[in-house]
């Protein structure tokens, strides 16, 4: 059959609008709404059978029953329902009621087409509802990772909205020790800070084991300015709670979920965290990134440059370090878990890269030293030796016992390619 033979079989079972009749033929003609494709078949075969051309008003449409005349209506609706949200990309889905679907079949079967022929009436909201929704909005559609996602429930008659979080990049630089990264829990209360009827005497209360951490001095800045409803802080990887992080910063993201605000001024953003910091933290370079960025930072394979104050336990001369530095450098590093952390990690037998050690001594019995490790080397333990549970170690060429009395952090670097690419920014 000719596709004017096809429509008028449509046509004549029944009442059809003519963008259902329209989608039908959605993938034989290009450039056509699916209600210009309809009336231009209806007015066609009209012409081509010599009968007079009768419009069908979509309320009497025993296939959408008037759906399809509601297209400006749901845009509205959508539009409306992020009134005060800030975005520039959206996405929209529809579910579509089951008795418009069987109906579809029940049109298409009806005429002796194939039930998957032409498109769907949940395709044709999304795409006109969606159009729709960027003229009243001024957005743009995005398949991939929109800032919005509107769900149309044609059946309950409802708009479902998803606003997706959003989310800065930085790099911090944390200058006092005894700061965790992250909020650390109290373990004995599970952060509840009560054992019982009377408060915890472990962290006196307060549910965490430190009142401060870098999370706490910069997540509740971004969240306030990008006006959200919670702030997640992701790090690439993190310094001993005692080990300052200075020099280049650590690379970190803050994802901001359920944000009314996206479009922010990071420059500002960036005085307002140092200045409620009060310089224990400060960050630098802060961008609006796409989600992407946070699997880039978390996964982050970086190489860490140290500074550490050491303390040895005999005298050592400046030929003995000098001489142990150079075995340290360029070394593969076995280290067993630690002990400081083995209630926390598995016990494992990891290899490791010292790429660079270089120091001077202080006096016969302190040193400071710098070492630059793959990422993952427990600093602490490669000048201890942790019991033997590193090899080699700073101790152990030099014979004496050695301590690390205070660690910084002074580079965090990814080894491999351009960490900050402009394809994980906005």
């Amino acid at each position: 059959m000719s596709v004017l033979e096809d429509a008028r079989a449509l046509a004549d079972a029944g009442p059809v609008c003519d963008a259902c009749l329209g989608r039908v033929f959605a993938d034989r003609s290009y450039g056509l709404t699916n209600e210009e494709r309809g009336r231009s078949l209806r007015i066609a075969a009209a012409l081509d059978a010599d009968e007079p051309f009768e419009p069908v008003d979509a309320s009497e449409c025993w296939v959408c029953e008037g759906e399809t005349d509601r297209f400006d209506e749901w845009a509205e609706r959508a539009a409306e329902a992020v009134g005060d949200v800030e975005f520039e990309t959206y996405q929209v889905g529809t579910r579509a009621p089951p008795l418009i679907e069987e109906n579809e079949l029940l049109l298409r079967e009806g005429a002796g087409l194939p039930e998957d022929a032409g498109e769907a009436f949940k395709s044709e909201c999304n795409r006109e509802v969606g159009k729709r929704i960027g003229r009243l909005t001024g957005t743009r559609v995005d398949f991939d990772r929109p800032d919005v996602q509107f769900v149309l429930d044609v059946d309950r008659g409802t708009v479902e909205t998803t606003v997706n979080s959003a989310f800065v990049y930085g790099r911090y630089r944390k200058l006092e020790r005894d700061i965790p990264q992250t909020e650390w829990p109290c373990r004995e209360c599970d952060g509840s800070g009560r054992r019982g009827r009377t408060a915890c005497d472990h962290c006196g209360g307060s549910g965490y084991l430190y009142e401060e951490s870098v999370e706490g001095l910069t997540a509740p800045v971004v969240l306030d300015v990008m006006d959200g409803t919670e702030a997640l802080f992701h790090g690439a990887g993190r310094e001993d709670v005692d080990a300052r992080m200075l020099g280049t910063g650590r690379p970190f993201v803050i994802e901001v979920k359920e944000p009314r605000r996206r479009d922010v001024d990071v420059e500002r953003l960036e005085a307002d965290i140092n200045a409620f910091a009060e310089g224990k933290v400060e960050v630098e370079g802060l961008r609006s990134a796409e989600h992407d960025m946070v699997e880039r930072v978390k996964e982050l394979d970086a190489s860490k440059t140290y500074r550490a104050a050491v303390e040895f336990g005999d005298d050592v001369t400046p030929e003995a370090l000098d001489e142990a530095l150079s075995e340290l450098r360029g070394a593969t590093v076995e280290q067993y878990t630690p002990h400081r952390v083995d209630h926390r990690r598995a016990g494992l037998t990891r290899t490791r890269r010292v790429y660079d050690a270089s120091g001077e001594l202080v006096d016969p019995r302190r040193a400071t030293i710098e070492i630059h490790g793959e990422g993952g080397l427990y600093i602490k333990e490669l000048v201890s030796g942790d019991e033997g549970r590193t090899e080699p170690s700073l101790a152990g060429l030099l014979g004496v016992d050695a301590t690390v009395a205070a660690l910084d952090v002074i580079a965090v670097e990814g080894e491999d390619e351009p960490f900050e690419r402009e394809e994980f920014f906005r």
